[in-house]
């Protein structure tokens, strides 16, 4: 890996550093320290999924259910694009410290919300840091550590999930029957100060400066790549909008969404990106396809399992536990050695897991199927997740020269968030559509089955797409 020296970069012999892996004396505190911030991340996604049902209960906004998901993911698209630009021009540290800052504003905002709208702009602003802080962690890895360790980080973040998907669910289940919902959002920010205490340190050391040559007298950015970035949020915002109200009107605000949406995406994504380019255009429409597809099938699961099988809150976020232990195996299996050879055909497996997965969720929606399905097919869904993902982003940072890792590490993250906001959008429609809206947690009678079908279903068909995509991920040979 070649990397350009600044005053606050340190470069090390790759052969060195790799002694003792990622773990081994050189990179401990470095690993510790980042993957600290993503088991923060985790924490927040597991424990807030589960409170999620009640909080939109208590607060009136069934409706808007969809909402309190994909407004985390339409600002977290301008924070991508920002913190590329920033971490390329002036290293990783500032976007990772602001990321952070805004992700614990956004959990007080939405813990001491009143109205579901104030509630939806907690998680817009938690989706602001999010962004900041995915993509910077993204050009930390591909600065810091040397090319074969890169998977090993990768499965390390992924291993990151695994408590807080067996405890997050628990607890925040418990917190939420005996102290109410909000403190499952205003609990959440004291994990911050860990994080930042380890983590800062060694980045400053081993990844600060910027990469882009020239970039640290100049500290522009790219104005036209910002102006992209506020146009898909904004198109993202307005397209989830006419989503959500069905009314005739609302295609007003649907088309402009569209009209900002398109011709931007275009210019933030490599070229090629729609049509399934072979090489690095494909990895980025995978990771879209693949995490796209999931989320929105998986933010529905607790909203199905209480409303349809009466289950607590607690045991309906419970049955995602397993998924934390199943992704971060898959992976583990994708970083091992002998894997590097088949990493395209695992990625295939991968996809062709998760749309088994999403087909099976909605089957407990036939009552003598038992509860504990959900569990099960969710725990394979999120093997061929940990494949994918953690795939799609050794191959990002293997594909991207060290002065465009930023800027590839974006579109990469923005594919991830956009297809999430998109397939959300359509997601949350259909089921408000189909009267899913007037579903409450107290009884099943009356509720509609259909509206969570409709979701499911259409998801597994992109999961499908997606693992057609895995055989166009490697690049032409010229």
């Amino acid at each position: 890996m070649t990397a350009l020296e600044s005053p606050d970069t340190v470069v090390v012999d790759d052969a060195a550093e790799a002694e003792g892996g990622v773990l081994g004396r050189s990179y401990r505190a470095l690993s510790v320290g980042i993957v600290s911030v993503v088991l923060l991340i985790a924490f927040e996604a597991t424990a807030v999924g589960t409170a999620m049902p009640v909080a939109a209960r208590e607060l009136d906004g069934v409706a808007l259910y969809a909402f309190a998901f994909s407004g985390y993911f339409t600002t977290s698209l301008f924070g991508m694009v920002f913190a590329g630009q920033w971490s390329d021009r002036k290293g990783p540290l500032g976007a990772l410290s602001a990321g952070i800052g805004a992700f614990a504003a956004g959990l007080v905002i939405a813990g001491t919300a009143q109205v579901m709208w104030v509630f939806i702009l907690g998680r817009a602003v938690q989706g602001l840091g999010g962004g900041l802080v995915i993509v910077a962690l993204y050009v930390v890895v591909g600065r810091a550590y040397p090319e074969r360790l890169r998977p090993a980080i990768m499965a390390a973040f992924a291993a990151g999930w695994v408590v807080p998907s067996i405890v997050g669910p628990l607890a925040s289940g418990a917190v939420t029957e005996h102290l109410g919902w909000r403190w499952v959002f205003l609990g959440i920010p004291v994990l911050v100060v860990f994080p930042l205490a380890l983590a800062l340190p060694q980045i400053r050391r081993r990844a600060g400066g910027p990469v882009a040559a020239g970039a640290e007298d100049t500290g522009s950015f790219d104005r036209r790549r910002i102006r992209l970035a506020l146009a898909v949020s904004l198109g993202a915002g307005l397209l989830q909008y006419a989503a959500q109200d069905l009314r005739p009107l609302s295609l007003l605000p649907g088309l402009a969404g569209a009209a900002l949406l398109v011709p931007s995406v275009r210019g933030l994504l490599p070229r090629g990106t729609c049509r399934a380019a072979r090489g690095l255009p494909s990895v980025v429409l995978l990771r879209g396809l693949s995490a796209g597809s999931f989320i929105a099938a998986e933010s529905f699961i607790p909203l199905m399992l209480v409303t349809q099988r009466g289950l607590s809150p607690t045991l309906a976020g419970f049955s995602l536990a397993a998924g934390g232990g199943t992704w971060a195996l898959g992976s583990w299996v994708q970083s091992r050695p002998r894997a590097e050879q088949h990493r395209e055909r695992l990625m295939t497996v991968g996809m062709v897991l998760v749309a088994a997965g999403i087909v099976a969720a909605p089957s407990v929606l036939v009552h003598s199927v038992p509860v504990w399905t959900v569990a099960v097919a969710w725990a394979f869904g999120c093997f061929g997740m940990g494949l994918v993902i953690s795939s799609t982003s050794v191959l990002l940072l293997r594909l991207s020269a060290p002065e465009e890792a930023g800027t590839n590490s974006a579109a990469l993250q923005i594919s991830d968030g956009l297809a999430t906001v998109v397939l959300l959008s359509a997601t949350g429609a259909a089921f408000a559509a189909l009267g899913g809206g007037s579903a409450t947690a107290t009884t099943a009678e009356g509720t509609h089955p259909a509206a969570f079908a409709a979701v499911f279903l259409p998801m597994a068909a992109v999961a499908v797409v997606g693992a057609w995509v895995t055989r166009r991920v490697r690049a032409e040979v010229r």
